[in-house]
């Protein structure tokens, strides 16, 4: 049998470049300009490599009663892992997913094909065009994974983005995004106020090192208009092999400080990370 070999592909922002890994037989890594950007296994959808995809993982876990399909809008797409990990979780679930890039979405569907009867429905657009466009109380759970390079761009960061996305969600319905900060975390405080303008509940799952201000690293926030569970999140993110903390309630309160939500004319793309934050090769 012939062995995967890389594909690399020049899209519409950048130079897609899709690589196997020589220990899982049908898993593949997605790297845009030498960012990682998705690690997928098409035999093992449930399989999550990235530490930030299991922490995004664990709260699709909570949006639910387990195994009941929800409806779920994503913005970002990258190689679909979390659409997959949906479908696999959740079978019988219905997802959009808008990625602004065209050509990645062809790469990603060509290369690495959704099963038969994924429930998933691709589009090429810019999400918060697409965000204000779609129908009120459309979707049960959220999740906002966009990155241009490796910054979150400013018009995906202001009060007016989030009124849309509370819009969009049913009552009941949350709010998922992976961020990416450092200390002092001007720019992650300022999105958690942000997103309290709308959620009543909000919740930050971040590797302890990044909280403490050791390195730059991922953040994933959660926010909803009902308690979420907490526990459960806590349990399963440390459990993981890298542990990460729930920050949640007063002491979530007292890491907002006094930040002050976004607005649309002051909005800035998130943080550049230091030279070989993410990059690989």
């Amino acid at each position: 049998m012939s062995e995967p070999i890389p594909v690399t592909r020049a899209v519409g922002h950048g130079t897609a470049k899709l690589m196997p890994d020589v220990d899982r037989e049908r898993a593949w890594l997605l790297t845009v300009d030498g960012a990682p950007q998705s690690y997928v296994d098409l035999d093992e959808p449930t399989y999550l490599e990235f530490e930030y995809a299991r922490r995004l993982g664990h709260a699709l876990d909570i949006v639910a009663e387990q195994g009941v399909p929800v409806d779920a809008l994503h913005l970002g797409g990258g190689a679909l892992t979390l659409p997959r990990y949906l479908a696999a979780t959740r079978p019988g679930s219905r997802q959009h997913v808008v990625e602004l890039d065209r050509g990645l979405l062809e790469l990603v569907a060509e290369e690495l094909p959704l099963p038969a009867g994924a429930g998933v429905t691709l589009h090429a657009a810019d999400a918060r065009a697409w965000l204000e466009a779609a129908p009120d109380d459309s979707a049960d759970v959220l999740v906002a994974d966009v990155f241009g390079g490796s910054r979150v761009p400013a018009h995906l960061t202001s009060v007016g983005y989030v009124r849309e996305a509370a819009r969009v969600l049913r009552p009941g319905g949350v709010y998922l995004a992976n961020l990416a900060d450092a200390a002092p975390f001007a720019f992650l405080r300022s999105q958690l106020a942000t997103l309290g303008t709308r959620f009543a509940e909000l919740a930050l799952i971040a590797e302890p090192g990044v909280l403490r201000g050791r390195r730059f690293g991922n953040a994933v926030l959660a926010g909803a208009d009902r308690p979420l569970d907490i526990a459960g999140l806590s349990r399963a993110t440390a459990a993981d092999a890298f542990p990460a903390r729930v920050e949640h309630g007063a002491a979530l309160r007292d890491f907002i400080g006094g930040a002050q939500p976004v607005r649309d004319e002051d909005a800035v793309p998130s943080p550049v990370p230091p030279a070989g934050t993410f990059g690989i090769g």
